[in-house]
């Protein structure tokens, strides 16, 4: 099992739209940690860490979001892998 760990930077109508929360949701089903937060330019950073294929499968889900959400744009960061205890929101 290969660990991963991506940093991604979201824009679009990301904020106000319930973006952390449910990117969290779809972290804990997948088993990643990291966090979600929101930036002072409307823009959404996210970290992932976890088994790599689980940390694929939320950062492809990043580009869809929750419902409300519009999703321009998804800029990914690979990173060294570290450990993170859970998910938080930010």
């Amino acid at each position: 099992m290969s660990k991963s760990c991506v940093k991604a930077v979201v824009t679009g109508k990301v904020q106000g739209v319930w973006f952390r929360r449910a990117t969290q949701e779809q972290a804990l089903q997948h088993g990643v940690t990291g966090y979600a937060k929101n930036l002072p330019d409307g823009r959404v950073e996210v970290l992932l860490c976890g088994e790599g294929e689980a940390v694929n499968q939320v950062a492809a889900w990043l580009w869809l979001g929750p419902p409300n959400a519009r999703v321009t744009h998804v800029e990914f960061e690979t990173l060294e892998p570290r450990d993170p205890d859970n998910f938080v929101t930010l």
